[in-house]
């Protein structure tokens, strides 16, 4: 994975001096490999985008807790904290390629496993299969990242990644839809939710947070008063949860046999294995490095808050507004369309601002856009929620960005490092989901919007990086 390194040591060009340059952002010779490798990047916004609504649906299919629920986002994450270190190793030792198609085979073993976790009804062998899944994404993010930056000149290193990273939100819009239309529009639990709604008009006067709670002890009395009926609706939803995964596995199938037969250039100096001692005097390298320490911190605080904004939007419109969580799951869509579109024009302003200073703007757009979902609730609130899209849009890939700048030859495992960050988003929305159990701090606020001082939190961390990153480094 060293054959990054040249790419990385010129990665200030984040500023976008890059742009002003004659040298392409992709030349020919590597225009297909790039394609395909950037057809990766939708996998995992796939993954990431139906799995979050799946922390709602399990909720009600198995009559949980919200704590208990987020664990979803645990083991979905966690693969991310367990992989990404050896991910790195393994690409070293044999090649980017190889990483691929080792990335592809966890994903599709993963996502296949949700048969046998659908058939045995257990709630914890499908956290199961989401950790094999996300083991095999922790391989394709290590890989395709430093890849992309490989292919062709440092001048245009995060053009080329930014570019790459465009295809990402496609996968989500792509996961959010398929969650919509054939997961939570579909659920049985969901029907039940509604003929409950419709058969106590009462609930019309209710507030929505207390509407919640009925429905959902409406569930347990079924439960426990029907349980023939009650295990038969479950089975039903499991069964309709396992399909999209079951066809996303056979898509990755089909993008194993792609990549196997295809080939792809090395843009790996020496494949060798990384000796012990090696290894340590890396991390003592990074561990030393300001920009890159903190990046890391940064990278799990951001991933933390966009999985919580974007995990939790179903449960603000379900409990403060009072909508179906399948029309939440819409609304969803519309904060990744805003996202996608921030993204581009993040981007374009990323050649008149430096990376440090628009990560303080962003961060404070957040910060904002929070604050007002914690305090005003109902629509407004959730339109504040979305809108906190456009401040996340280009966090991600501008960390990395100016985490990895001028590493050199340890950029390969710094790499690894900023991927493994992404556990952030298997700590924190268990957090999340305890404080939307717990009781309200302010009788005034439901507790589902509290929750969100979390995410906010995150943002503020985030503000002081590019702050420090902005006046002490000048990136």
């Amino acid at each position: 994975m060293s054959g990054v390194t040249e790419s990385n040591q010129n990665l200030g060009a984040i500023s976008g001096e890059g742009a002003r340059q004659k040298t392409p952002v992709i030349a020919k010779q590597a225009l297909i490999p790039f394609i395909l490798v950037a057809l990766l990047f939708p996998l995992w916004g796939f993954a990431n985008d139906i799995t979050n609504p799946l922390v709602k649906a399990f909720k009600d299919i198995f009559l949980i807790s919200n704590a208990q629920s987020s664990m979803v986002q645990f083991a979905f994450y966690l693969g991310y904290g367990i992989m990404a270190l050896p991910a790195a190793i393994f690409i070293r030792k044999y090649s980017y390629k190889s990483g691929i198609l080792l990335g592809l085979a966890l994903y599709a073993v993963g996502a296949i496993l949700f048969l046998p976790a659908s058939m045995l009804g257990e709630f914890n062998y499908f956290l199961i299969a989401l950790c094999v899944l996300t083991c095999g994404l922790a391989l394709l993010e290590t890989t395709a990242n430093p890849y992309i930056l490989s292919m062709g000149s440092p001048e245009t290193a995060t053009q080329r990644l930014n570019l790459a990273q465009a295809f990402n939100p496609i996968g989500s819009l792509t996961g959010m839809w398929v969650a919509s239309t054939y997961i939570l529009n579909q659920l049985q639990v969901e029907e039940f939710r509604q003929a409950e709604r419709a058969a106590h008009p009462e609930y019309a006067q209710m507030l929505p947070s207390k509407v919640d709670g009925e429905l959902t002890k409406a569930l347990v009395e079924l439960s426990q008063n029907q349980p023939v009926a009650h295990s038969a609706m479950q089975a039903a939803d499991l069964n309709t949860v396992m399909w999209p995964y079951i066809t996303i596995a056979c898509v990755v199938i089909g993008l194993f046999v792609l990549f196997a037969l295809v080939k792809l250039p090395n843009t790996i100096n020496h494949a060798s294995p990384l000796t012990l001692q090696e290894l340590k005097n890396t991390l003592g390298r990074l561990l030393s490095n300001d920009s890159y320490r903190e990046g890391v911190i940064a990278q799990a605080l951001y991933v933390g808050a966009q999985i919580m904004c974007w995990t939790f939007i179903i449960h603000y419109g379900v409990i403060s507004v009072g909508l179906t969580a399948g029309e939440a799951q819409q609304y969803n869509m519309i904060a990744m369309f805003i996202f996608l579109a921030s993204r581009f024009i993040c981007t374009f302003l990323l050649g008149f601002i430096r990376p440090g200073h628009l990560l303080m703007l962003l961060s404070a757009g957040g910060i904002m856009s929070l604050s007002g979902a914690i305090y005003l609730g109902g629509m407004l609130g959730l339109y504040c929620l979305i809108a906190t899209s456009a401040c996340m849009s280009l966090m991600f890939p501008t960390i990395y960005g100016i985490a990895l700048n001028k590493l050199g030859d340890d950029a390969s495992i710094g790499s690894a490092g900023l991927v493994m960050a992404i556990v952030g988003g298997a700590l924190m929305p268990p957090l999340q989901g305890t404080i939307i159990d717990g009781e309200a701090w302010i009788s005034s606020i439901p507790s589902v919007q509290m929750s969100f001082i979390l995410p906010l939190l995150c943002f503020i961390g985030i503000a002081i990086y590019g702050y420090r990153t902005n006046s002490r480094h000048g990136i």
